[in-house]
């Protein structure tokens, strides 16, 4: 039988039209953007395109559009790019949340090795960084926040625009991790206020190895990578051309999207939850339940047993216990910051649908759950 996908947290197919995107430059057109002839001029002219298509989705100008290799370099470029540029080595005061993604926690310890000062400011029960908790943390020598945009573990929305007045309020930048959020709700960086915006492609149905940071016009970042001057010397290194057409794309696809696939994907998130606590005899808790989550995403806990126990037996469905960057429930960060007791840690699993996700892979999907927490619940 066929799998049943359930994973789009973790990682997106690619869709059909950015693979037909990038196959010609896989092929005819592999020209070195920065070569004056022909090829090179196509490469360069199709990579532009595709800025303006980040630019178009993300609702920022062609120029604000950096392409990286992924999420994780494009938010060490914003971290070090702001705390290591302009300023004595070490110098400086780093605010990050407790629910960040290793890809902001691991610079900002970084940062801490190098006598840079980093303060992790905590969430609520819900998985909520309160603007009132960043603001009593900024200090007069804070230079950067960098709160996420949704929690890819349990989905919770955080209120960005609010903790950025906070942070613009004493003249502190604001950066935001939104490879979960791009996609599945808007992100126009001009709503949000946020001085830099991470993006990763194959969190929405782009390639992996291709990401994008939005940078506001004028903030002068030191670059992650010396070389050449390529994406406004942010970026050295020669532009891998077929990706970034895919990134592109992806927007382009997600800006269409966006409209009616929010909605959608939350009535077979709702239905999938429906499902479970018809077929489960006992009450199922939902992570962040009460607050805004992504309209994809569902992290229940199953009472009673080990979710990757459940998901052992449940073979032909493919969804996770917490986050793929993470071996284990027992290391789940936002679980964990939000005082979830171990036991209930141990029951979560993470189930998260896609733009092609349907309701008969939704009630299959719910039936094999149900069956192996039965089998489990006897034990």
């Amino acid at each position: 039988m066929k799998h049943i996908y359930l994973d789009y947290n973790a990682t997106t197919p690619i869709a059909p039209s950015v693979v037909d995107a990038m196959q010609p430059f896989l092929t005819h057109h592999f020209g070195n953007p920065s070569s004056s002839h022909s090829l090179g001029r196509a490469a360069a002219e199709a990579i532009e395109d595709a800025r303006v298509q980040v630019a178009g989705l993300l609702g920022c100008a062609q120029d604000e559009v950096i392409f990286t290799s992924g999420g994780t370099e494009s938010n060490n470029l914003a971290i070090k790019g702001v705390m290591m540029r302009g300023a004595v080595a070490g110098s400086g005061h780093l605010i990050i949340s407790q629910i960040e993604h290793p890809a902001v926690s691991a610079p900002a310890k970084f940062l801490e090795r190098l006598g840079y000062d980093v303060s992790v400011v905590p969430c609520d029960a819900n998985g909520v960084v309160q603007p009132e908790t960043v603001e009593a943390a900024i200090r007069p020598d804070t230079r950067l926040v960098s709160i996420m945009h949704a929690n890819n573990e349990i989905g919770t929305i955080q209120p960005i625009s609010k903790i950025v007045d906070v942070c613009h309020k004493y003249g502190v930048l604001c950066h935001t991790d939104a490879a979960q959020a791009v996609g599945k709700i808007p992100t126009m960086v001009d709503h949000m206020g946020v001085d830099m915006l991470t993006i990763a492609g194959h969190k929405l149905y782009g390639p992996k190895g291709v990401g994008a940071l939005f940078v506001r016009e004028g903030l002068d970042l030191e670059p992650a990578l010396h070389g050449a001057d390529h994406e406004n010397g942010l970026r050295a290194g020669t532009e891998n051309t077929p990706y970034i057409i895919g990134l592109g794309r992806a927007c382009l696809y997600a800006g269409k999207a966006i409209s009616e696939s929010p909605q959608r994907m939350a009535d077979l998130r709702d239905r999938l939850y429906d499902n479970l606590q018809a077929g489960i005899s006992q009450p199922l808790k939902i992570n962040g339940g009460a607050v805004e989550r992504l309209p994809n995403t569902l992290s229940v806990v199953f009472p009673g047993v080990v979710a990757a126990e459940m998901l052992q037996r449940a073979e032909e469905l493919c969804a996770s216990t917490g986050s793929a960057c993470h071996s284990s429930t027992a290391s789940s960060v936002t679980l964990s910051a939000m005082n979830v007791p171990a036991e209930e840690i141990a029951g979560t699993m993470r189930l998260s649908v896609g733009w092609t996700t349907s309701q008969e892979e939704v009630d299959r999907a719910s039936q094999m759950l149900i069956d192996a927490w039965e089998v489990l619940s006897q034990k």
